[in-house]
């Protein structure tokens, strides 16, 4: 592993169910990276449809 230091091109990647762009895996996301869904908490919040939340 010591030759892909600095290449991220290795990493799994998935599309966020939200925006639909691309991302890749990330360290926090080992234990539950089946389950991950979106790229970020942004994503994650909007598509809850919380109306309050969406208006800050």
């Amino acid at each position: 592993m010591a030759g892909n230091k600095g290449n991220k091109s290795y990493l799994p990647q998935k599309n966020c169910a939200t925006c639909g762009k691309p991302f890749t895996w990330r360290k926090k996301w080992e234990k539950n990276w089946a389950e991950v869904k979106y790229c970020s908490d942004r994503c994650r919040n909007s598509n809850k449809g919380n109306a309050g939340q969406q208006g800050k």
